[in-house]
């Protein structure tokens, strides 16, 4: 009995039907091995068992997705939503110069910025500055955020709302400027004078009877929270007299047809030249300036976006 036939016995038929082809190299000694390692390697490069294994390597992705495609499918997902917001809204300088110009004719010469004058002269104007233009950047990216959320409806939509209401801010602008009194300025300066006066005798006399009360360690106290007071009271007249204003609106309603970091840069700026102006002068600017040629030409400039809207279309 040979080799051959021990293996027949131990081995299934099936089992042994693969080896009969290399097996006898076995029995005939080591001169050849090289035969069979030769045998071994073309089998191996069969095309069958070639594509058997990439069948085997598919049904494995396919019973694997998440692991295979998961991360990239999710990258795709995520890139396509970046690329719908960007074509959704303009360039970025667009939504800047059109903020910093609305900005520019709608608050100058409006109360913000008769508060932030009449402030600046009986306060630091580093101060007064700081509190008036914190509350108005605040106010700017918070109706910012207010327009961009309402990019999700089409823009078709949103494009021509906004400009309808900037052909409304305009012409109600134009009509305010026809009708106002040549002395429209001054006017609105002495009432915010007023105003304010009134608040800061109503403060002095609180802070008298909190020195009888309490005794000069608390006067000197309070003299060190000053700056703070100064600070906060700025901030919040600012912040009151803005809210729901015309440059908030119009803020809101460039943030849905513009790039929204464009209108916040570009508004921020607006305000920031406006206050600025009024610290440093803010009484000569009154006298010199007249509101109403200001309040119309600011209508001029809001019926300009609204007619551009109409030949630019909400795909360009």
């Amino acid at each position: 009995m040979n080799s051959s036939d021990v293996l027949e016995i131990i081995l299934p038929t099936t089992t042994l039907l693969p080896f009969s082809i290399y097996m006898p190299e076995i029995t005939t000694g080591l001169p050849e091995t090289s035969s069979f390692f030769g045998e071994t390697s073309s089998v191996m490069g069969d095309a069958t068992l070639l594509a058997d294994s990439t069948s085997f390597l598919a049904e494995t992705t396919t019973f694997l997705p998440e692991t295979t495609t998961g991360a990239s499918d999710f990258r795709s997902w995520l890139t396509d939503i970046v690329l719908k917001r960007a074509a959704i809204q303009g360039s970025f300088w667009q939504g800047f110069l059109a903020s910093l110009s609305v900005v520019i004719v709608s608050e100058l010469g409006d109360k913000t910025f008769f508060i932030a004058a009449i402030m600046a002269m009986k306060h630091p104007r580093v101060i007064v500055f700081a509190g008036a233009i914190s509350a108005l950047v605040f106010m700017t990216i918070l109706s910012a955020a207010f327009g961009w959320i309402a990019t999700v409806i089409p823009r078709v939509y949103t494009y021509y709302a906004s400009a309808a209401l900037f052909a409304i801010f305009g012409l109600k602008m134009l009509r305010d400027g026809w009708k106002m009194n040549p002395n429209e300025g001054q006017e609105e300066l002495e009432e915010v004078q007023t105003e304010l006066k009134r608040r800061e005798d109503q403060e002095e006399k609180e802070e008298t009877l909190d020195m009888i009360e309490q005794g000069q360690q608390e006067s000197r106290r309070r003299r060190r929270n000053a700056v703070l007071k100064v600070l906060l009271q700025a901030a919040s007249l600012t912040f009151l007299a803005e809210w729901g204003d015309r440059s908030q609106l119009a803020t809101v309603v460039l943030a849905t047809r513009e790039d929204a970091v464009g209108v916040v840069v570009g508004g921020s700026l607006g305000h920031a030249l406006c206050t600025g102006l009024a610290v440093i002068g803010g009484r000569m600017v009154a006298q010199k300036i007249s509101v109403r040629t200001v309040t119309i030409i600011g209508g001029l400039v809001f019926l300009f976006f609204a007619v551009s809207a109409l030949f630019i279309g909400p795909g360009e």
